[in-house]
């Protein structure tokens, strides 16, 4: 069961989603809102919290979660204040129920990872695209146009094109041809 957290919280923040399943993962934190009220109204702890990456508007709470669930933080760059343990490209770790491969898809920010689970049809694809074509800036620091391209172009040659599910780092999840949605970012990445 995926929950987003941040749904309808008007703060900048992500969005922030809790993972239940064998494995109760929170995936980013969001910032500027009581994201451990929201958590402990579902569950009662979490084995850890992982990272698409460390943008303020997506790990602002996590010294407040930390503190509420004594929880490790998994991201791809351990030398950034607030991760605990790498997250390595390719590697494969369980969220919820299922095995998810992280894929290091930099371009927004060079420590951006999307999770992958081919079994469950789910992509977290954090602020790499969002629904509609739509697709992460590259004006911020670490952000470069060419890179995220490539990245895109990596997500796609990895998800098959009968994607069940995309959470985005913003905006609604995607659940009615997430794959098309994928395909338009890159195609609309190339364009701007």
């Amino acid at each position: 069961m995926i929950h987003n957290l941040a749904q309808g919280v008007q703060a900048f923040t992500s969005n922030v989603f809790l993972v239940e399943g064998d494995r109760t993962v929170l995936v980013d934190t969001g910032a500027n809102f009581d994201v451990v009220d929201a958590i402990q109204s579902r569950v009662d702890g979490l084995d850890a919290v992982v990272l698409t990456h460390t943008h303020r508007d997506h790990v602002g709470n996590v010294g407040a979660v930390v503190d509420a669930f004594d929880v490790d933080v998994w991201g791809y760059d351990e030398t950034i204040d607030g991760v605990d343990h790498a997250i390595e490209d390719g590697e494969t770790l369980t969220i919820g129920d299922y095995e998810y491969t992280a894929l290091h898809t930099p371009g927004h920010k060079d420590d951006h990872l999307c999770f992958y689970a081919a079994d469950a049809g789910i992509l977290f694809a954090g602020d790499l695209v969002f629904q509609n074509g739509s697709f992460g800036r590259t004006d911020l620091p670490e952000g470069d146009r060419q890179t995220l391209i490539e990245s895109i172009d990596r997500v796609l040659e990895s998800i098959d094109t009968d994607l069940a599910e995309m959470h985005t780092g913003h905006g609604p999840s995607v659940t009615s041809e997430p794959y098309d949605h994928v395909e338009l970012s890159g195609r609309m990445a190339r364009q701007a």
